[in-house]
Order: structure tokens, then C-alpha cells, then sequence
């Protein structure tokens, strides 16, 4: 007798469930009793310095490599200690003017006449982009594995880091990115002095010393 009145006490607990379920999937959030709410007690932002960028960036180059990275122990076969990833980093790289340092003499008028002397483009920190890049494959052997379980963070970290570096090594072998930022400086800079007042021009770009 005990246990058809245990099996129908838990019958009833498990059609009482079922109904509350229900009844939160249909009822409003006004009227449902076991509606969520979110909280958010983030701390408001804390400016810690301002910095003044001086950076007139005019080109940008769109990149995707792919990274293979894989690392060996001696004397180990690659499943008790080793590691390889394959990452697809996707990112740009800006090239454009540094006017930190640009001296007075850098800019001359006479009359409706302008002369600009800029140092020459560079390229500047490459941006990968979390949204595209991704990892196609890791492999880890069985010390890695471990250890990576215990990690925090350094792998990813590391070929996050590898990407900015070939990024923007691939975007310093094609110099037309340079080129690029030449022009569209010289297009940017004759429109705003133009619209000045100013009718005669020039600018010119003195090479980086070379170490």
C-alpha cells in the first residue's frame, strides 16, 4: 500500500513539474512566477590616462594567413609531449603618417602657397579579428593536455600574438600598401588645405633613416 502511494506521490510531482513548465513557456513575463531577471552591477568605467594617438592612418590592408605552428620534444613521439595548431587569422594592418614627432619646420606658407615635408608612412600594429579567426585544429599529447588543462590562458595568448606579427609581415611585403597611404595622404591633405584658401600645394615625404 506504501509504495502505490509513493509511485502516485511521485506521479504527481512529475505532472506538477510538467505543468509549471508549461506554464513558463506560455505565461507572459509579467505574470510568470518563475521569470528571469538580469542584474547587471558592472562598475562604472575608471579613465586611468589619456594619450594623444598623432597617427593620420590613409590605408589599411585587409589580410588572411594561415598559421601551422608545431612544437617537438627530443627524444618524445609527438603523443606523449607535443603540440601543433592550425589557425586561420584574419585581421587588417594600418599604414599611414606618424606626426609625433613632426618639427615646426615641417609645414611653410607663403601667401596661397603650402609646403608639407611628412615622414614617410609606416605600417602600424596589426588587428586581428576575433570574429573571423578561428582555429581549425589543435593537437596536444598527453602531457599537454594535461598541463593545458591547468593553463591560463598562454596558448591562446601566443598565437594570438604569432598572428599580429605575420599579419603585419605580410602586409610590409606588398608595398603598395606604403604607396597607398602616399597618395591618399597627399589627396587628404591637398583637399583640406585647398578648401583653406590655399591654391599651390606640395608635399613631400622624407625617407625613414635607414640603421
Amino acid at each position: 500500500m506504501k509504495s502505490v502511494k509513493l509511485m502516485f506521490a511521485v506521479i504527481g510531482v512529475v505532472v506538477g513539474l510538467a505543468i509549471a513548465m508549461w506554464l513558463v513557456s506560455v505565461l507572459p513575463g509579467s505574470l510568470n512566477p518563475f521569470s528571469e531577471t538580469t542584474h547587471d552591477r558592472s562598475q562604472p568605467a575608471v579613465l586611468k590616462s589619456i594619450s594623444d594617438l598623432g597617427e593620420l592612418r590613409t590605408a589599411s590592408a585587409n589580410l588572411q594567413i594561415v598559421i601551422d605552428v608545431e612544437k617537438d620534444t627530443r627524444f618524445l613521439p609527438d603523443f606523449i609531449k607535443g603540440e601543433r595548431d592550425l589557425f586561420v587569422a584574419v585581421g587588417s594592418v594600418d599604414a599611414g603618417v606618424d606626426l609625433t614627432n613632426l618639427p615646426p619646420t615641417a609645414i611653410t606658407v607663403d601667401g596661397t602657397t603650402a609646403k608639407i615635408t611628412l615622414p614617410d608612412p609606416v605600417y602600424f600594429d596589426a588587428n586581428v579579428d576575433l570574429d573571423k579567426s578561428y582555429l581549425v585544429s589543435r593537437q596536444r599529447g598527453v602531457v599537454d593536455r594535461v598541463a593545458s588543462a591547468f593553463g591560463s590562458g598562454e596558448d591562446q595568448r601566443a598565437i594570438y600574438s604569432l598572428a599580429d606579427t605575420k599579419l603585419r609581415a605580410a602586409a610590409a611585403a606588398d608595398p603598395q600598401v606604403i604607396e597607398r597611404a602616399r597618395a591618399n595622404t597627399r589627396t587628404l591633405l591637398s583637399s583640406l588645405l585647398s578648401s583653406l584658401g590655399f591654391t599651390e600645394v606640395t608635399i613631400t615625404f622624407t625617407p625613414a633613416p635607414t640603421t
